[in-house]
């Protein structure tokens, strides 16, 4: 059986923003459309569309970027909800699982699917769809198929006459997929079962692996075995009180032994936790008065989360979150990596003293207070440095290897500033220096000044131009060249030629 919930990228976009999903909405990826709504499909929004078609079709259409973190993050419920009824859960990708059929045990496999569609609307995931074949290329196609909240059943043995009779457009999920149903379109073949009356030995000559593993699964051959899931295991632990307490000394103190029991759990698995949630429940009521998502650079000791829980719990007191008594603390982790993954290198590691004191700051002033630089890639060495959260792993950052064409040579300046000063540069006869459209140097730098109240000095050494021409495909592009310059003092600048206009973005002190 597959459990196929439709549009999963819109759905787990919209759910992380907490807004309904009958708002239209897509998700893109380098501008196009990967997935969209019944809604944003209602005003004419299609996959593969460019995304300025797409709102100028739509324009209140929510636009979200492609993030399979988010989508992988938001299906781990419905995971879960499916193994609670039928454990062997085979995730394909977000928004599509794969589990066998358990019809026999429910009385039928329409019974099964019923039970499995309630569970997945008590989650709020309204649009689910079940299919059952003899194997799971046939049952995914079932479920596609199928009404919304029902299940499609393909009869043991139905499976290649299902199969053929589906259009070629099913193979379409990838880009080698969408070029291959271009060519058998052209060719003449609309169906499947036109594609299966050709020879396996053409099909994979003519349109490549995938199409061909798709004729030998419509020819009665190439079925797919199951791959059943193992269930994370739970890691939450929590101490109740009884009576509550109201100090967060107290609760600090009465905490530790779970604290221990969280971090030993954990080692018997190889595991660390990077990341975890906190949480401080008061008496008479049943959810959390205070919440907080705790990170650190390595990971926590049974130490570091009474550390952060006794910060925490003063926050809350102080600023009247936690108004009454407290009755049950929860420590559950949210990120775990193998140990080996932190483990000190031969030259030891970061003074624990260092990072504790760090995260008490954080603590008091708040996440994005207090941050670190990462390098990340870029030509402009501005660009290049990016400020990330303590405790917080880099994401999305640009990659530092090349290709980065314009970018200067090392060594990098070893001082960026915040703001560009003003500078000028000049040649022969006070002509100002400049570069042409090929990237050439108008003239011979002599004299220059790094800052706006510097002095002129004569130019020792300099080396460059190496232009960029940022924002090409813009009715006004942006041409930049930078040149390493040295003075007669031996101070070097990095000096930044900008469409006439000379300023110094670095130095190397």
């Amino acid at each position: 059986m597959v459990a196929w919930c439709p549009d999963w990228p819109v759905v787990a976009a919209l759910a992380e923003d907490g807004l309904p999903t009958h708002l239209p909405a897509a998700v893109f990826h380098a501008n196009r459309v990967v997935a969209s709504n019944a809604a944003a499909r209602t005003s004419g929004v299609r996959r593969g569309m460019r995304r300025r078609d797409a709102q100028g079709r739509c324009p209140e259409l929510k636009v979200y970027a492609a993030a399979p973190d988010r989508d992988a993050r938001a299906f781990e419920p419905v995971l879960a909800a499916v193994e609670e009824v039928r454990p062997g859960v085979t995730p394909l990708r977000p928004g599509l699982l794969a589990v066998r059929a358990p019809g026999r045990f429910h009385g039928g496999e329409p019974a099964g699917a019923a039970l499995l569609a309630e569970r997945l609307v008590g989650l709020g995931v309204w649009d689910c769809r079940f299919g059952v074949a003899d194997e799971l290329f046939t049952a995914e196609h079932a479920a596609r198929h199928a009404e919304r909240q029902d299940c499609l059943v393909v009869e043991p043995g139905e499976s290649v006459p299902f199969l053929r009779g589906l259009p070629v457009e099913v193979v379409e999920d990838s880009p080698e997929g969408r070029d291959a149903v271009s060519l058998m379109k052209r060719l003449g073949l609309r169906t499947l079962g036109d594609l299966a009356d050709l020879s396996a030995v053409d099909v994979r000559d003519r349109f490549g692996r995938q199409v061909a593993w798709v004729h030998r699964v419509v020819s009665g051959d190439g079925a797919e075995a199951l791959a059943p899931r193992t269930p994370p295991p739970d890691l939450a632990c929590h101490v109740d009180f009884e009576p509550p307490l109201d100090n967060a000394e107290t609760i600090s103190f009465s905490v530790r032994q779970t604290a221990d029991r969280v971090v030993d759990q954990l080692a018997r698995l190889g595991l660390v936790c990077t990341e975890v949630l906190v949480e401080a429940r008061c008496e008479g009521s049943s959810e959390p008065a205070s919440a907080r998502v705790w990170l650190h650079p390595r990971w926590f000791t049974a130490a570091d989360l009474v550390d952060r829980l006794h910060w925490q719990l003063q926050g809350g007191f102080r600023a009247g979150e936690v108004r009454a008594p407290v009755d049950r603390i929860m420590i559950t982790p949210l990120t775990v990596v193998p140990d080996a993954v932190h483990a000190d290198g031969l030259w030891g590691g970061t003074d624990e003293r260092v990072e504790r004191g760090i995260a008490r700051v954080q603590g008091m002033l708040g996440h994005e207070a207090v941050v670190r630089p990462v390098l990340q890639g870029g030509r402009a060495p501005a660009d290049r440095q990016v400020l990330v959260p303590w405790g917080e792993r880099p994401a999305g950052l640009r990659p530092t290897g090349p290709p980065w064409p314009g970018s200067i040579p090392p060594p990098a300046p070893s001082r960026v500033l915040a703001s560009p000063w003003s500078a000028a540069m000049v040649g022969p006869g006070g002509s100002t220096v400049g570069v042409d459209e090929r990237g050439g140097v108008t003239c011979e730098p002599e004299r220059f000044r790094p800052g706006p109240s510097g002095d002129w000095q004569p130019v020792a050494a300099w080396a460059g131009p190496w232009p960029v021409e940022e924002l090409w495909w813009e009715a006004t592009p942006r041409r930049v060249a930078r040149f390493q310059v040295v003075g007669v003092d031996g101070r070097a600048w990095l000096m930044t030629w900008d469409d006439g206009v000379w300023f110094t973005e670095a130095a190397y002190d």
